[in-house]
């Protein structure tokens, strides 16, 4: 008897359509007014699913970036060294228009065409995603500095990609560069200063704790001018076609989001151009973080989906006490109450990027300023704790680097840490409650077209507009134990949307279990407790 025969083990999962596979995905983008995108969309997830892109996602993240601060002669360079597969992955995901699509050719359902390629790509590699999601999030900022916007716009909204150092280059990549070492999330600590040079640029001298994907062709950055705390695009090539003065210090050793590179950098004369007003940075970005915010959320969504397919790949192909695992009951029900965390946060996240299309009116864009904040919260949280259960369900070979949902595992903090931890969302949904509460208005009228379809989602909602209502009269009173019941509000608030658009969009047996789930009298801490009658075979069909 041969010691080496390999049975009960599944078959490598490739050469899938991660797309038309994905029902609660496709659903969502027909129903939200993006079905003219589906053969793309249908295109991309055949290329992400192929073997090929799979190897490529391996290869980038396993053979990391390699800082070369100076060439073999002493000369400062400053460059990154990526695997070829990084940039083959970049290539792809700029051709199929994931960063700035929805910019290219505004129209109704644009922005979920484009989420959909998103998610698609960052289910399979995410690290690629930050400078796609850095550079479609800057558009509207260098909007507002039209000589800027003339220059670079038609640039980031280019499908040719060159990940080399060169000026004057067709498409390009932007990165970020908002932290430093004093002040973390509390940008207002900035000391990087700004001087105005007299001819039209501005001279930088500063540094940047993180600096993301630093062989971007230019970024966003914070920097303190005499008229106060100012916005600044500093690209890596000048005019003359010589390169910026940017420093690359050291490249960070980070737990995920290792395919892509994260930089420290000293700045010293550095060109830069001022964007938006003087003294006026914080505003200047706002609309940036709107939208990476949104991309947090696309991201944990796409991360859930690739654990919820695999785990259930492995389910479907593996036996153990005489059965497939999949048909043993307690795992059924693990995987489906993963399955149910996993629609309700693609369906959250394509309800969202409708709401950020060219075509939406006052309501939406308020629905959108608290909604976004809302979610990004909730889901990018959630998505640790699911990757882990997804994992756990491949047992030993889940805990592997061979399999990809230890890297996934790696990755899905990083969402939660991007563009605001936990704490900086739920004191920025306050902020909306005390200065915007038509977004609260907004919000309201948005989950409340699922009132009286379940009790449960009823009396969840009672309670929540009660707290809602709590909170806003101790912020107008002044009433410092608010911000205690900051979290609290914000995860009520996403618990609401998600029943919400579950109970108007989803087949009755995911709605169900969900609310049952998560807003019932028997909900657990854990996934894997569904109320009993849930009909699993329904929810897990649909993944």
């Amino acid at each position: 008897m041969s010691t080496h025969d390999v049975t009960n083990q599944p078959p490598p999962r490739a050469d899938v359509d991660e797309f038309t596979t994905n029902v609660p995905l496709v659903e969502g983008v027909r129903r939200y007014d993006a079905a003219w995108a589906a053969p793309e969309l249908a295109a991309t997830g055949r290329l992400v699913g192929s073997a090929g892109f799979i190897d490529d996602a391996r290869l980038a993240n396993t053979t990391v970036p390699v800082l070369h601060a100076f060439d073999p002669y002493g000369h400062r360079i400053d460059e990154v060294e990526y695997h070829p597969a990084y940039h083959r992955i970049l290539g792809d995901a700029v051709a199929a228009g994931a960063h700035t699509a929805a910019w290219a050719a505004p129209r109704a359902g644009a922005n979920v065409a484009r989420a959909a390629q998103f998610m698609l790509f960052a289910q399979v590699e995410p690290g690629h995603a930050c400078p796609v999601s850095m550079t479609h999030a800057a558009v509207p900022s260098l909007e507002l500095e039209p000589a800027v916007a003339a220059d670079w716009i038609p640039r980031l909204l280019s499908r040719d990609y060159d990940g080399r150092l060169r000026a004057h280059k067709p498409g390009a990549l932007l990165g970020m560069g908002m932290t430093e070492k004093q002040g973390g999330s509390d940008v207002r600590a900035t000391t990087t200063e700004a001087v105005d040079a007299g001819d039209g640029t501005w001279r930088l001298r500063g540094h940047k704790w993180f600096c993301s994907a630093p062989m971007s062709d230019a970024f966003l950055m914070l920097a303190r001018a005499r008229g106060g705390l100012s916005c600044f695009l500093v690209p890596r090539m000048v005019s003359d076609g010589g390169r910026n003065t940017f420093r690359i210090q050291r490249l960070k050793d980070k737990l995920g989001n290792r395919a892509n590179a994260s930089a420290e950098v000293e700045l010293e004369g550095t060109v830069a151009h001022l964007v938006g007003q003087e003294g006026r940075g914080v505003r200047t970005i706002i609309e940036m973080v709107a939208r990476t915010r949104l991309d947090n959320v696309l991201g944990a969504a796409a991360g859930m989906r690739q654990c919820v397919a695999e785990a259930l790949w492995h389910t479907r192909h593996r036996s153990a006490f005489g059965a497939l695992l999949v048909d043993q009951p307690a795992m059924t029900a693990v995987l489906a109450d993963l399955a149910l965390e996993c629609e309700a946060a693609t369906t959250t996240a394509l309800r969202l990027a409708r709401a950020h299309d060219a075509d939406a009116d006052a309501r939406e864009r308020s629905f959108r300023r608290l909604g976004t904040a809302v979610a990004k919260y909730w889901v990018t949280k959630r998505g640790p704790g699911h990757a882990y259960e997804s994992l756990e369900c491949l047992g030993g070979n889940g805990y592997v680097e061979d399999f990809p949902l230890a890297r996934r595992y790696r990755e899905q903090p990083v969402m939660a840490i991007w563009e605001g931890s936990g704490n900086v969302i739920a004191l920025d949904v306050l902020r909306v409650l005390a200065r915007e509460p038509e977004c609260l208005e907004a919000f309201d009228a948005e989950v409340s077209l699922a009132s009286g379809q379940h009790p449960l989602l009823d009396e969840h909602l009672s309670r929540t507009r009660a707290l809602a209502r709590a909170v806003m009269d101790a912020l107008a009173h002044g009433d410092g134990a608010a911000p205690a019941q900051a979290r609290r509000l914000t995860g009520d608030l996403a618990l609401a949307l998600q029943a919400s658009l579950l109970v108007r969009t989803a087949p009755a047996a995911v709605a169900g279990a969900f609310i049952g789930a998560r807003l019932g009298p028997g909900r657990g801490h854990l996934y894997g407790v569904l109320p009993r009658g849930s009909d699993l075979g329904a929810i897990l069909e649909r993944q």
